[in-house]
């Protein structure tokens, strides 16, 4: 079917039809009236149909109203539960500032977040302002920190929150639904879900040596972006099974992206709760140690003691349990360990006083031997 054409053989408008001939049809006089009476008998009936009546009978239109039911344990009955106690956070000095995400853990004004939301606040006497999920503002105060469990509390001064019930991420299994609640690019109260996609996973974060933090980090697909460090990643009960804390991102070989791709990673709640007692009571938390330098250029699998006269802590657990300097750990409690900061990681997963076996090669020769750690300092 070709289109029509101006000035061709259809001498008629293009939006009136052709007929067989070349010449439009066109309606008689008569034949309009007629048919301009049966279009106004057509509108009238379906007029008085719309208002309820026809020919003198009613007709009842039916309505249905249809309501919503969100089951308990839904993903929106888990949100609008656990949202309220979810916090923004503004961090702020004269160098520059931070946004993140914190959740209430005790109802008088206690929020857990991460160390590097509110590190540069902290370290320039800057300021720390809290928003609740109802939109009240507060100027929080830092209760204590850790740089190695990348770990804060700080407190506002209100009381009658609701705290949140933390889980147990020991019992977190490989594919169970999480739950992500933030302040994403300052978006407070989004929500993301996803699985846990992995367990135990050794991950660095910071930007300088003295600030690293070493995480034995739940990995999850739920959508973690910029702003939703500090938030809650809760499971299919509404319990705190961790506390999100960093994202993997593309090189720059892949464009630079920075928001999510899928590989979020969270701080066990288990270890997070440990660390958060002992920074409410003491304003500051221990962690425990091997009593070992690690060779943290070294590329095989495994993780080398440093080979120099300093590598053994005098009367550390190393020390004690036997360890010298160049030997090669491979298992911790048995955990098989592939790099330096898998070791690290390991380590600061246990609690100080706890017995474990360790496997190590020295010679060729593979042995084992039980450490008790101690408290770092």
């Amino acid at each position: 079917m070709t289109s029509p054409q101006i000035g061709g053989p259809n001498t008629g408008p293009w939006w009136v039809p052709a007929s067989r001939n070349g010449k439009a049809n066109f309606i008689t006089r008569a034949n309009a009236i007629l048919l301009a009476f049966v279009a106004g008998l057509v509108g009238a009936i379906f007029g008085a149909s719309s208002s309820g009546s026809l020919f003198g009978q009613s007709i009842n239109l039916s309505r249905v109203t249809n309501s919503v039911e969100r089951a308990p344990g839904s993903v929106a009955d888990l949100a609008q539960r656990v949202i309220p106690s979810v916090v923004s956070i503004e961090a702020s000095s004269k160098d520059g500032g931070s946004t993140g995400t914190g959740f209430v853990i005790e109802s008088n004004g206690y929020i857990l977040t991460n160390n590097h939301v509110i590190a540069e606040a902290a370290t320039n006497n800057g300021d720390i302002d809290v928003t609740l999920n109802n939109g009240q503002k507060y100027v929080a105060k830092i209760i204590g920190r850790d740089a190695s469990y990348d770990l804060a509390v700080i407190k506002i001064a209100t009381t009658g929150l609701t705290a949140l019930q933390l889980g147990d991420s020991d019992k977190v299994a490989v594919g169970d639904s999480v739950i992500a609640i933030g302040s994403p690019l300052g978006l407070s109260g989004t929500v993301t879900l996803g699985i846990i996609s992995a367990k135990d996973r050794a991950v660095t974060a910071g930007e300088t040596g003295s600030d690293n933090s070493f995480i034995n980090a739940l990995q999850t697909d739920a959508a973690i972006n910029p702003g939703n460090s500090g938030g809650p990643l809760i499971d299919s009960t509404g319990a705190v099974i961790g506390v999100n804390s960093a994202i993997a991102t593309l090189g720059s070989s892949f464009g630079s992206q920075s928001g999510s791709i899928g590989l979020g990673f969270a701080i066990p709640i288990n270890q997070a709760r440990k660390t958060a007692d002992q920074l409410i009571k003491n304003g500051k938390a221990t962690y425990p140690v091997l009593g070992v330098s690690i060779d943290m250029k070294f590329e095989g699998d495994g993780a080398r003691i440093a080979a120099n006269d300093k590598a053994i802590l005098p009367g550390g657990p190393a020390a004690k349990a036997g360890l010298k300097a160049g030997d090669l750990i491979t298992k911790f409690d048995g955990r098989t360990i592939n790099t330096s900061e898998e070791l690290i990681v390991a380590i600061r997963s246990k609690s100080v006083g706890d017995k474990v076996q360790l496997t190590y090669i020295r010679n060729d020769v593979t042995a084992t031997t039980t450490v008790t750690l101690t408290a770092g300092k």
